[in-house]
């Protein structure tokens, strides 16, 4: 797929990895500041009904949304369907831990797949996956689910370990490879900056354009994560979205 056709798509991503603590609403939110920076349009969707961390700092963007009631979920949907001036729009959906059952049967009773390819609608399940077994175990779990329907996007969390040669050796890896998935690196945003960000309940644009309060971050710190969204805008540059 040329860059040119990837830019003129709207995408429909589902962040997913299962489990708690992978960083799943980090990639969200620098997912959603990348079409801010970009002047793309997108909507996004918080499924976690505890933590609502993408809302939290995105608020302007993001809504709520129920993964068990089908209406809800049809919201998703349904914003794909929002024209602006010509102009389509993308989704953001930040799942929670445990919600790709719910999600499966929704997508299979609604042949969501095949609406969104008659929309031109690329369908991204993005894996987010710390150095763990359990993440191994997910991804498996996942193909098997939802096979050879959606495009697929596995991301090495380096902020939730450093060796992944367990995923990398995996069957469920060369099987996600197989279905033509594409594996990205997600790099270390020290822990003391993103603390920072996150006790400001702050976009990253935000914190780095409003440095005032306890929690601003200092000028080398700035510097860092603007160095830390350039390569992981680089990385998002080169999937479809």
């Amino acid at each position: 797929m040329s860059n040119l056709q990837i830019k003129n798509m709207s995408s429909l991503n589902f962040i997913g990895g299962e489990k708690g603590g992978v960083g799943k609403s980090v990639v969200a939110r620098v997912l959603a500041q990348y079409f801010i920076d970009k002047n793309e349009l997108f909507t996004g969707f918080d499924t976690d009904r505890s933590h609502t961390s993408f809302i939290r700092f995105y608020e302007d963007f993001a809504s709520p949304v129920v993964i068990d009631n089908y209406e809800s979920l049809d919201v998703i949907a349904a914003a794909l369907e929002q024209n602006f001036a010509g102009k389509t729009q993308s989704v953001i959906v930040d799942l929670a831990a445990q919600t790709a059952a719910p999600m499966a049967r929704w997508a299979k009773d609604s042949d969501l797949f095949a609406v969104m390819a008659g929309m031109g609608v690329a369908v991204n399940l993005w894996h987010i996956a710390d150095a763990g077994k359990d993440s191994v175990d997910l991804l498996d779990k996942l193909i098997d689910t939802f096979g050879a329907g959606p495009n697929y996007v596995v991301v090495k969390n380096f902020g939730r370990g450093s060796d992944f040669s367990q995923l990398e050796h995996s069957p469920a890896y060369d099987k996600a490879l197989q279905l033509g998935a594409r594996v990205v690196s997600l790099g270390l945003l020290q822990e003391a900056s993103m603390r920072k960000i996150d006790r400001q309940n702050a976009s990253f644009w935000a914190a780095l354009n409003h440095p005032a309060g306890a929690d601003a971050l200092g000028l080398l710190e700035r510097q860092r994560v603007k160095n830390w969204l350039k390569k992981t805008y680089d990385t998002f540059e080169t999937l479809p979205l």
